[in-house]
């Protein structure tokens, strides 16, 4: 498993979701939360609804931009607050396609996508 994951995020039909068939998921919805924290994330970044780069990790990496912390599980999925934000996001059971255990932390870079 990759200590550093990216994934592609874009707005579909009014909710953010992503796609990565390496593990089988399809317009997966961020909710609960996660939703509101991307939409200020990627405020400065230009058409981010067609989609950007989320960078992610349980490790700091250079270039990150948020932390994550871990607070509680809840219907199968985790619950992170971010102090940056003053903000909670709930992150749904693909987490564990990602992660074998929910991590204490998941540090975030938000970016335009490449071209």
């Amino acid at each position: 498993m990759n200590s550093i994951m990216a994934i592609h995020p874009y707005k579909h039909e009014g909710l953010w979701v992503f796609d990565d068939e390496k593990v089988g998921l399809v317009q997966e919805p961020f909710v609960s939360g996660a939703d509101i924290i991307i939409e200020t994330m990627v405020e400065t970044i230009p058409n981010a609804e067609q989609g950007f780069t989320l960078i992610f990790s349980a490790q700091p990496f250079p270039g990150h931009q948020a932390k994550f912390d871990w607070l509680r599980e809840d219907s199968g999925g985790n619950w992170y607050y971010t102090e940056a934000l003053d903000a909670e996001g709930w992150l749904c059971p693909a987490l564990f396609k990602y992660f074998d255990a929910a991590p204490k932390n998941i540090y975030a870079q938000f970016k335009a996508k490449a071209s």
